[in-house]
Order: structure tokens, then C-alpha cells, then sequence
């Protein structure tokens, strides 16, 4: 059988990066995705991500009692916050274990099965190469997986081998991904990681690397081992220290070169981050050409897919540069993104790059450019010496159909970023409408128009009663006559005042209604005059009660009032 004959048609939908948020609900709601989990499940989560060395905030257990319901609203808010530790971790939440227990239907598969297959057919067609030992989780994707490697005939040469299927991002026909794939061992640049060999097919890609002993730089900047798992090496390192000031201009300028170079080729990138640039000396090599091929997400596509600005290739490398440079001079990651103030620097002139990448203006209205990177104080001055020369020919159909695309990738994250942006205004909006003060608004602002909706109704019901007194004949006795006595069952006639914005309002003037119609009817005195008239109501006169039963005013009052 040859490599890779009978692959799984299509590429992967579904983006790894995607945060995942959790929340534990009492019962099933019909919009959100649902999972069951019992707290064991839980249990059996936190020893797992013991490895990342992190104290996670984990309830404990309790034996005797645990079915009283104040314990379980006191744990379902212990769980809570345990899931909220973990999905605002950017390392913790992109991990394997993470995602198969907020999202079992959707990362159910062993994919370290699925690439040793893969890697078991491909060594049927070159037996030349031969498997040391697998590299476990020493990455952070999912669906990418590595091997330590060895030539038969050179058995002390140790490489890396490491295999990953397609992505969402992949647009490239099979034929020119075949192609680019297997032209990547060409590329000849003094910060490139030159790659040893390198096959495709229809759904994945296979490539094979010199292992390097010394790591990325990551592995420099937290003192970790390469072989380690990378939840081990990253998650909580144990001493937090940054480069040296010529370090960081030194690798920062050797990283902008190999970008400009990639940008003016026409090639693609976008996976700029310590993991992916090897160490060599004092040499930065960029890693990882291929992933834009693959149509990988980036590691750090859930940060720069929040900003509408950084929407090309070129402004995710600046954007993504600047977590490099953040990471080189402070031995860490930024908290968050934007960062609001740096905390002291080497040099101020660092400061001014990671302004320009990372603070609030520089999100709000675009990246600045490669070229104007290298131009900045930091790395002007920077002289880089090296004999090699840079060379890497793509074929000009080859280039079209990189620029193709590019355009693609940069399309889906527009969109991806527009609904992001819809999302958040919606979000917001529902936080606004539902919190307490706005409540508070609302039945005040319906309390104001129930009563500006009462006296407008009184005011034209006094001059529909003025107007009926100027215009009366003698025939109708008036009120204050001494001649035609007013008897105490004056009817009342009560007009409720109707709510104008009844939707919006409905359970507020609903509440306003009663109470005026129970203070109107409670201020309406049934007597001979009406010394104020009574907002919502209408008086009057009786239509010749007196003059047909002259005993009708001598009965009882109760009678006349149930009348």
C-alpha cells in the first residue's frame, strides 16, 4: 500500500482555537450546547492537568451530606469557578484534555492512533527511516503529532518527524498543496529551519526536521526541556525571567528579516510565537512554514480575532510579533490583550515596539508594518552577519494560487471577526437590559408615564365638565342649587390611563393601572359637590332621579352606593 492511499475525503471545519466557555445550569437549556458531567468526571479532569503544575480550584468531596441542597448550590459555584480558571487559561483551554470534556462529540477521536497509522504506511514507502520513540503532547495542537526519528545507516542522527491533517483554512487545490508541500525543502534561508524532507496527500502532511537538543526559544526563555510535554514546560514555569536587551534585538531583528522575506515572496504565514522559532546559537530559525498550507488556526487566532483591524497575513505577524517581544522581555505572557501599561523594560525603546503591537490604540486602528518594524530605534541599529544566501523560487502559477489563497484565509477572518463583534454588541446589550439598575429605570420611567397618562386624561375630562356647565340649560339643575338637591349616588364613571408603550413596559404599567384605579376610586367621595376633581375620573349629573322617585335621596346610602 502506498502512503497515505486512502485518506478521509474534505479538510477539518472545525477551528482548535476556538475558546470554549462552560457554565453549569440546574437545568437543560435549549440554546446552549449540553453535556452531564458528574463531579468524579471532574475529579478525574483536575488529576489529569496536574501536570500543568497550576493550583486549580477544584471543590473537594464530601461523603456525608452531599445531597443537601445548600451543599450542591455551594458546589455547582465551586464548579463554576473551576471551569472559568481553566477556559480564561490560554494554554489549558487549547489543551487535548480540555476540549474532550467541554466538546466530547467533537474531539471523541485518538489522533495519536490516527498518525501512527498514517506514519506506519508512510515508512512502508521508505523503509529508510525508522521511529526512536513518539514525542507525547510536547505540542500544543490537537491534531498534530511528533516523532523522534533516525536514518538506519546513520543511527546517532536523531530528526523529527511530525504529521498533521488539514485545516479550516485550507484553500489551496490538492494538486498545488501537493506541490508547495514538497517544495518546502528548497527553501534555503539563514532563519529558516530547513526542512529535511516533506510529503502530502489529499489530507495531511508529513515532515521530518534535524532535532535540535537546545529547543525553541520558548524552551529558552522558561529553562525547559524540548521533550517534555508542553502543559509541563509552559503552563507554570518556575522562574520567571527575561531576555537580555541585545538578545531581544538581536532575535527580534533576525525574526522581522525572515517575515519581510516571506511577505515579499508571496508566501503566507501567520503562526508567529516562541514555539516556532528554533534555536541555533545565537540564530533564530523560523519553524512551521507549512501549517499555513495546512490551513492551520493560529495559536494566537482567539486574541487578534477580537480587533477588526487586524484582518490581513501581514498585521496577524506584527500583532503576533508583539506577543514574541512581550514574552522575550518579561519571560511571560501578557494577562490579557490589549495591554492597558507595560510594566519597566530594558529599554524604552522596547517599550515603543509593544506599544505599537499590543496596546489599546494600536488594536483600535491597525498594525504597523514589517518595514516599519525594522526602521524603530530597537532594531535599527542591529547589524546581522551571515554568508548564506536566501533562496526560495515558487513557480508564478504556484504564487497565484498562494495569493488566492491568502485572500480566503483573510475573508474567513473578517467574517469570523464581524460575528465576534455582532456577538459582543448583542452580549452587551442583554447585560444592560437585565442588570438591576436598568430595571429600576424602567419601572420609574413607567411610573412617570402612568402619571403624566392620568393627569393628561384629567385635564380634558375638566374641560369636557366645564364645557357641559356653560352650555347647560334650565332645564338641568345644577349641582349647587338649593332648589334640586344632589343626591349621594352621584354615579362615577372611572377612566383608566392606557399605557402608550404598552410592549415595553407591559408588567410596569400593568402595576401602575391598578394602583390608579384603587386610588382614584378610594379618593371619589360620593357627595353633593366636588371640590377636586380626581384625576381619571368623570362626574356627573344625575338624569332626573329626583324629580321621578322624590323618595330616591332618603334611602340608605349603602343601597344608593350598590346602585
Amino acid at each position: 500500500m502506498a502512503f497515505m492511499e486512502k485518506p478521509p475525503a474534505g479538510k477539518v471545519l472545525l477551528d482548535d482555537t476556538v475558546p470554549l466557555t462552560a457554565a453549569i445550569e440546574a437545568s437543560q437549556s435549549l440554546q446552549s450546547h449540553t453535556i452531564v458531567r458528574r463531579y468524579s468526571d471532574f475529579d478525574l479532569l483536575n488529576n489529569s492537568l496536574q501536570i500543568a503544575g497550576l493550583s486549580l480550584p477544584l471543590p473537594p468531596k464530601k461523603l456525608i451530606g452531599n445531597m443537601d441542597r445548600e451543599f450542591i448550590a455551594e458546589r455547582q459555584k465551586g464548579l463554576q469557578n473551576y471551569l472559568n480558571v481553566i477556559t480564561t487559561n490560554h494554554i489549558l483551554s487549547n489543551c487535548e484534555l480540555v476540549k474532550k470534556f467541554l466538546d466530547p462529540n467533537n474531539y471523541s477521536a485518538n489522533y495519536t492512533e490516527i498518525a501512527l497509522q498514517q506514519v506506519s504506511m508512510f515508512f512502508r514507502s521508505e523503509p529508510k527511516w525508522e521511529v526512536v520513540e513518539p514525542l507525547k503532547d510536547i505540542g500544543w495542537r490537537i491534531r498534530k503529532k511528533y516523532f523522534l526519528m533516525k536514518i538506519k545507516n546513520q543511527p546517532k542522527e536523531r530528526l523529527v518527524l511530525s504529521w498533521a491533517d488539514l485545516g479550516p483554512d485550507k484553500y489551496l487545490s490538492d494538486k498545488d498543496f501537493q506541490c508547495l508541500i514538497k517544495l518546502l525543502p528548497s527553501c534555503l534561508h539563514p532563519y529558516i529551519y530547513r526542512v529535511t524532507f516533506a510529503t502530502a496527500n489529499e489530507s495531511s502532511a508529513l515532515l521530518i526536521r534535524m532535532f535540535n537538543e537546545k529547543g525553541t526559544l520558548k524552551d529558552l526563555i522558561y529553562k525547559a526541556k524540548p521533550k517534555d510535554p508542553f502543559l509541563k514546560k509552559y503552563c507554570n514555569p518556575k522562574k520567571i525571567q527575561g531576555l537580555e536587551l541585545q538578545q531581544i534585538k538581536t532575535y527580534g531583528r533576525q525574526i522581522l528579516e525572515v517575515l519581510k522575506f516571506l511577505h515579499d515572496k508571496g508566501f503566507p504565514y501567520g503562526h508567529l510565537h516562541t514555539s516556532n522559532v528554533m534555536l541555533d546559537g545565537d540564530t533564530c530559525r523560523l519553524l512551521d512554514l507549512e501549517n499555513s498550507l495546512l490551513g492551520l488556526p493560529a495559536f494566537y487566532r482567539s486574541y487578534f480575532s477580537q480587533f477588526r483591524k487586524i484582518n490581513t497575513l501581514e498585521s496577524v505577524d506584527v500583532h503576533c510579533f508583539g506577543h514574541l517581544l512581550y514574552e522575550m522581555t518579561y519571560g511571560r505572557p501578557p494577562d490579557s490583550v490589549p495591554v492597558d501599561s507595560f510594566p519597566p523594560a530594558p529599554s524604552m525603546a522596547v517599550v515603543a515596539v509593544l506599544e505599537s503591537t499590543l496596546s489599546c490604540e494600536a488594536c483600535k486602528n491597525g498594525m504597523p508594518t514589517v518595514s516599519r518594524l525594522l526602521q524603530m530605534p530597537l532594531f535599527s541599529d542591529v547589524l546581522l552577519t551571515t554568508s548564506e544566501k536566501p533562496q526560495f523560487k515558487i513557480p508564478t502559477k504556484l504564487k497565484e494560487a498562494l495569493r488566492i489563497a491568502k485572500e480566503c484565509i483573510e475573508k474567513r477572518l473578517i467574517e469570523e471577526q464581524k460575528q465576534i463583534h455582532q456577538h459582543r454588541r448583542l452580549t452587551r446589550a442583554q447585560s444592560h437590559h437585565g442588570s438591576e439598575e436598568e430595571r429600576k429605570k424602567r419601572k420609574i420611567l413607567a411610573r412617570k408615564k402612568s402619571k403624566r397618562s392620568a393627569l393628561e386624561n384629567s385635564e380634558e375630562h375638566s374641560a369636557k365638565y366645564n364645557n357641559s356647565n356653560n352650555s347647560g340649560s334650565g332645564a338641568s339643575s345644577p349641582l349647587t342649587s338649593p332648589s334640586s338637591p344632589t343626591p349621594p349616588s352621584t354615579s362615577v364613571t372611572c377612566h383608566l390611563p392606557v399605557c402608550q408603550q404598552e410592549e415595553d413596559i407591559c408588567i410596569t404599567s400593568t402595576s401602575s393601572t391598578s394602583t390608579t384605579t384603587s386610588s382614584s376610586l378610594a379618593s371619589c367621595e360620593h357627595r353633593g359637590t366636588c371640590p377636586a376633581l380626581v384625576s381619571g375620573c368623570e362626574w356627573r349629573e344625575p338624569r332626573g332621579l329626583a324629580q321621578l322617585y322624590p323618595e330616591f335621596p332618603k334611602r340608605n346610602f349603602e343601597e344608593s352606593q350598590n346602585l
